[in-house]
């Protein structure tokens, strides 16, 4: 209970009211006593002087010559306020002070009594005011006060006493009363404190009771929280900041939030792999290419740190030797079984500017090292196919140059052998510049419609006397109504004349080749079948590389360039068709063309 704002203020109002509300009461009451009492002393002062100047006989202490009637009557008349009050005329010359007269009843019973035999009556007083003093006192329970008043005769001697029981009964109700009264103020003022404390404790607390409750709903993700704005003092002020921060940070969380989708994105597609690792050597984050690339799974994240991990791979790349580093930025190769990556680090920093961590990037160079060995290949073929027409016609020409020439017959040999060379020269610069226009897709094509059948027929004519020289058989089947293509009849004319040339030469003497045409779905297929040397399997894949050849040496000797299947291949794949080949070693080949019709 008293953990809560609104009990605490509720009590420290309460007090604060209570303790004023007593101070108050006590100096009140205190200085209300003090006065009602000090009244009461100049009221029996004043009652005692009257007495004396209302009866001279009083005053001149004359009563021995009165009677006793005389004496029982000298107060009849005599100014007395109260009937409370108790007036006893004394004479104290006598050796026991005797009461000469008094204003109570049957005071026959008090005349010449001794006064010391009176219990109200203090002997003290009376010897003090035999010496010509005043004395006044108050009883021991507040509720009597007695005064002894000296008669002093012209002769200046005390011949008498005017002893006065002022009674303060009247007095203590007075001021009971009054304390009654204030502790009945005091309670009702506290039971309205109580009231008022919790209604301003409410228009306090509540508004920061429902500040807490969006402030933990706020803890729990929900940010669209509005408090109302009842005032506008400290607590409005507090409720209209509440609401701006809400909107301000929904606003933020959103915003971090859309840039953490958007990072998450990135990572999880992005084409390279990234890992972040902290300080510790935990990996903090890695999206899935770099777990492809690492071969771990989230359980291996969990289970174990950074180094175990790169270790397998590059044993250069560990956070220690990272961290030894004096920028924390590099770069590493990795090779995997398959693939070639090339490993980027770099540090991330805290709020603080501290080194927090590192960030790997992993990015996938095989197919730009295949390319590089392919471009180093291609450039080795080349020159190596140059070099060798080149230096045939050099040997030939210095040759002549140093007295063949002399010899007609001999001159013609060695010319029409540099013209030769020549000529390959031109079909292989020529094939490159052919291929060079496929790359940079120069290439303007005259479509028309054209019979298949017509094109491998003027085919097989044109290579007809190579394949008769080896005694070779061809077979051709055609399927009945197939229909004409729409393509680049050279283009196409050339492909087959390559496929052709190369099952020609492939295939030895008395070897069979067939040639097939046929339809299927919206498309013709060519297929052009051996039962040749064949193709290894590991050579098929390189099959329509340029310059790739599977037997170099007797494919050169057989006067090929090498770029036959990659130019047939090129201009197939721009008729929107496809080539495979299918084939086994020293068993065979299929080259399958296939091409749509429109």
């Amino acid at each position: 209970m008293f953990r809560s704002i609104k009990s605490k203020f509720i009590i420290i109002y309460f007090l604060l009211v209570f303790i004023a509300m007593v101070i108050a009461g006590i100096f009140i009451v205190t200085v209300f006593e003090r006065n009602q009492l000090n009244e009461a002393d100049k009221s029996i002062r004043a009652q005692a002087q009257s007495i004396l100047n209302f009866s001279p006989t009083i005053k001149e202490a004359n009563w021995d010559e009165l009677g006793e009637q005389e004496k029982s009557e000298l107060l009849t008349k005599a100014p007395i306020y109260s009937t409370d009050n108790r007036v006893y005329i004394i004479d104290n010359t006598k050796v026991a002070p005797e009461i000469i007269s008094s204003n109570i009843g049957q005071e026959e019973r008090l005349i010449g009594e001794n006064a010391y035999n009176i219990p109200q009556i203090s002997p003290k007083l009376i010897v003090e005011a035999s010496k010509g003093e005043e004395e006044l006192t108050t009883n021991e329970d507040m509720s009597l006060k007695s005064f002894a008043y000296p008669i002093i005769t012209e002769e200046n001697k005390v011949e008498g006493i005017i002893y006065i029981i002022y009674d303060l009964s009247h007095i203590n109700k007075t001021i009971s009363d009054t304390k009654t009264i204030f502790i009945e103020s005091t309670l009702l003022a506290l039971a309205i404190t109580v009231v008022l404390g919790f209604m301003i404790a409410s228009s306090i607390t509540e508004p920061i009771k429902d500040v807490t409750i969006k402030a933990q709903k706020m803890a729990e993700g929900d940010f669209k929280q509005y408090v109302e704005v009842r005032s506008g003092d400290e607590i409005g002020q507090l409720a209209s900041m509440f609401n701006l921060l809400t909107q301000k940070l929904d606003n933020t969380i959103s915003e971090i939030f859309r840039e953490k989708s958007k990072m998450e994105a990135i990572f999880n597609y992005m084409a390279d792999g990234v890992i972040a690792v902290d300080i510790t050597g935990k990996i903090a984050h890695a999206n899935p290419i770099a777990k492809n690339i690492l071969n771990i799974s989230e359980k291996d994240i969990e289970d174990k740190n950074y180094d175990e991990i790169i270790m397998p791979v590059n044993k250069y790349m560990t956070l220690k030797n990272i961290i030894q580093s004096k920028s924390l930025k590099g770069k590493q190769l990795i090779e995997t079984k398959d693939s070639t990556y090339m490993a980027r680090f770099a540090p991330y920093l805290s709020q603080s500017s501290e080194f927090s961590g590192i960030i790997i990037v992993f990015q996938d160079m095989t197919e730009q090292y295949k390319l590089d060995n392919l471009r180093r290949e291609f450039v080795a073929n080349v020159s190596h196919e140059l070099k060798t027409p080149i230096t045939t016609i050099k040997s030939y020409t210095e040759t002549i140059l140093a007295g063949a020439i002399e010899d007609k017959e001999l001159s013609i040999q060695f010319l029409n052998v540099v013209n030769d060379e020549c000529d390959r020269m031109s079909r292989i610069v020529s094939d490159l510049l052919q291929l060079s226009n496929f790359d940079n897709k120069e290439v303007e094509w005259e479509k028309e419609y054209m019979s298949l059948e017509k094109l491998i027929n003027r085919v097989v004519m044109k290579l007809e006397l190579t394949m008769k020289e080896k005694d070779q058989k061809v077979n051709i089947y055609i399927k009945k109504d197939l229909k004409d293509i729409y393509a680049d009849k050279d283009a196409i004319e050339q492909v087959i004349i390559n496929i052709l040339s190369n099952a020609i030469k492939y295939t030895p003497e008395n070897g069979i080749i067939n040639i097939i045409l046929n339809s299927k779905d919206n498309n013709n297929e060519i297929i052009i079948e051996d039962d040749g040397i064949g193709i290894p399997k590991e050579d098929i894949n390189r099959i329509f590389d340029r310059f790739y050849r599977v037997d170099k040496a007797r494919s050169r000797d057989l006067g090929g360039t090498g770029l036959g299947l990659s130019i047939a291949k090129r201009i197939v794949e721009s008729h929107n068709g496809q080539i495979n080949i299918e084939s086994e070693y020293e068993k065979g080949t299929k080259v399958i063309i296939t091409l749509p019709i429109k």
